[in-house]
């Protein structure tokens, strides 16, 4: 027999306990003897721990604030000179291996000093960025993040 052979059902029948000794499964219906346990009525709660402060009292409730906001991808003023003359935006960014992805906001931050003229697509940049970028004779445009898509509408712009 093979492994894609096996015939496994996705639901197990339920095993019907205490209905009587040939079924295997009578008398106590597989609770021991005596005890809590053992009795019908409420059952313990999955955190009960023997009557000591459970683990869920134990710990602290989580406090303050997490974003869910991913955070811009950060592009420092020194990389856009390898970019002489040319238009950058995510993609170029991404394919020159500055970003991780190219939908993401991107902001660019100054650190060095711009010699070539570039033309700046992204999300943000500083405001010295943008002045340095001017001083330099390009220009910075601020635009949306482009979206990712989806593989339906790439297989339908595809046919």
């Amino acid at each position: 027999m093979k492994y894609n052979e096996l015939n496994v059902s996705a639901s197990k029948t339920r095993k019907r306990v205490g209905r009587g000794i040939a079924a295997g499964q009578g008398k106590t219906a597989g609770r021991g003897t005596k005890g809590q346990g053992a009795r019908t009525g409420k059952k313990l709660g999955a955190t009960f721990m023997g009557g000591q402060r459970t683990l869920v009292r134990a710990v602290p409730k989580a406090r303050g604030f997490k974003s869910i906001r991913t955070p811009a991808q950060v592009v420092y003023l020194d990389h856009l000179n390898e970019f002489k003359g040319k238009t950058v935006d995510n993609q170029a960014l991404f394919e020159a291996g500055y970003i991780s992805t190219p939908f993401h906001a991107v902001k660019v931050i100054a650190r060095g000093e711009i010699t070539e003229k570039v033309t700046l697509k992204v999300a943000g940049a500083s405001k010295s960025v943008q002045a340095a970028i001017e001083k330099a004779g390009g220009s910075f445009e601020k635009t949306a993040v482009p979206l990712k898509q989806s593989t339906k509408e790439a297989e339908a712009s595809d046919k």
